[in-house]
This record gives C-alpha cells, structure tokens and sequence, in this order.
C-alpha cells in the first residue's frame, strides 16, 4: 500500500493493504494537517479520525474531526474512547517552540522554569498521555504503528551548539519516552512500531522566525514534509521500533 504517491509510483509498505484505520493528533498545524490532506487522498485509508485542539471542518467523507487537548488527560481518554476499529496508524503531529512571550534559549541566563515546564508538557508529557489511551487501540492481528513528531535537536550525541534548552530538553525526552514505549509495546504487540520522526525545518509558523537563507539545511512546504514523513513510517516496521528517523530515514542517534 502507499500512504501518498511519488512520481505516481506507489511506495509499498508492510501495512496492511486496504481499509486502514488512521488517526491523526495535532490536525491543526501547519505539518499535521498536510498529513490529514495526504492520508484523505490514499485510496488505502478506509477512516481517518483528526484531532485539534479547535473544531476543523473537512469535505474527505472518511474523516471524522473532534477536539482534543492533550494537557488534559479526561480530554485525551475521552478522544480515545471515539475510536470504533484497531487502528493502524496514531501518528503524534503536535509541538511548542515559542510562545508570544518566549524565544529559544540562546543562554543559560533566558531559563524560564514556568515556559519549560509548559514545553514539557506538550512536546512529552501530551505524548505520553496520548500513548497511554491510544497504544491499547493499534491492530494486534496487522502490522501497526504509533508515530511522533521528533525533531534532531532531541539529540545528545548530536549537539554541537547548545541553547535552545526547553526544546532540546523535551525532544530528547521524547525521544526516551519512545523507547521505552517501544519495549512494553514489543511485548504486548509484537507487530506494531513505535517510533519518532524529524521532519526536517519545515515552512510553518513554528520555525517560520528561526529559517535563515544562508541555512545548510533544506526548507521543505507542509506537503512535502508530509510526504517524507509518511514514507518513513510506511518503511518501517517491528525491528525499527523505538527509534528516531530524519526525514530521508537516516537514523538520528540518541
């Protein structure tokens, strides 16, 4: 099957082939609803079940949009309890940088406790919410998979620069947080992956104040993004569980 098409060849996948049932966390942004656009064009996917944090309207018949708030954990059970079939794919597409009265630290001297409490809260505490309810839901009789929105700079290894430390502190927990869902989930469904992805820099409201011309770094639309990340889940299966990918499906190291 294919989550998209590319140069209209399909990419295959060791999903299941016909009537998946998918949900997608964080409809609303700029990555997430690209992803909901690109799974409602797959002939594959059967039902889509979207949340955001607001109402959303959609014209795809296979899509049923709901709220959800995944600060809150009765909001996060009660969007659970809506879905109907085993599910094939949970992807996470949620993520805090900055607010309006915070930037990424560049120094030590710019921590906020209160806005890196609020990070951790939404880039890895709302992912392990989401987990909690809807791990139980993936399909134990086909291949299956629960995917988060990562980013590289979650990586220990790989921090050259330092600063940004609300947002590398959350992602490298998130990060952990996968792993170690991966391992309990290996146990309990041995057929399903658990895994992170980094987009890349992607031209969203989220990294719009931070891209740079002179970046090394390619600058992808909503649409590609998506198509990338999509690709990347679809490639992989039980053996990549608890790792973190790029977008062209190199592994990132922890």
């Amino acid at each position: 099957m294919a989550w998209i098409r590319k140069d209209e060849t399909l990419q295959q996948s060791t999903l299941p082939k016909h009537n998946l049932n998918v949900v997608v966390i964080g409809a609303g942004g700029g990555i997430g609803s690209a992803l909901l656009s690109a799974l409602e064009r797959d002939p594959n996917v059967a039902n889509i079940l979207s949340f955001a944090r607001a109402p959303m309207n959609t014209s795809s018949k296979k899509t049923r949009s709901a709220t959800l708030l995944l600060e809150d954990e009765a909001s996060v059970k009660h969007a659970a309890a809506q879905v109907k079939a085993p599910l094939h794919l949970v992807i996470v597409a949620t993520g805090l940088l900055y607010d309006k009265d915070h930037r990424p630290e560049k120094t030590w001297r710019e921590i906020d406790p209160e806005f890196m409490q609020k990070t951790l809260l939404v880039n890895t505490i709302g992912v392990a919410t989401i987990a909690k309810f809807f791990l139980p839901l993936l399909d134990r009789a086909q291949p299956s998979h629960f995917a988060a929105l990562s980013a590289r700079v979650g990586s220990i290894s790989d921090n050259q620069l330092g600063g940004w430390y609300s947002y590398r502190l959350s992602k490298a927990a998130l990060n952990m947080l996968l792993k170690s869902l991966s391992i309990e989930l290996a146990r309990q469904n041995p057929r399903a992956a658990c895994i992170g992805v980094h987009p890349g820099t992607v031209d969203t409201d989220l990294s719009r104040p931070f891209q740079s011309k002179h970046s090394r770094h390619p600058l992808f639309s909503p649409p590609i993004a998506a198509k990338n990340v999509l690709e990347v889940i679809a490639k992989s299966g039980p053996a990549d569980t608890g790792k973190v990918f790029a977008w062209d499906g190199t592994e990132i190291p922890a």
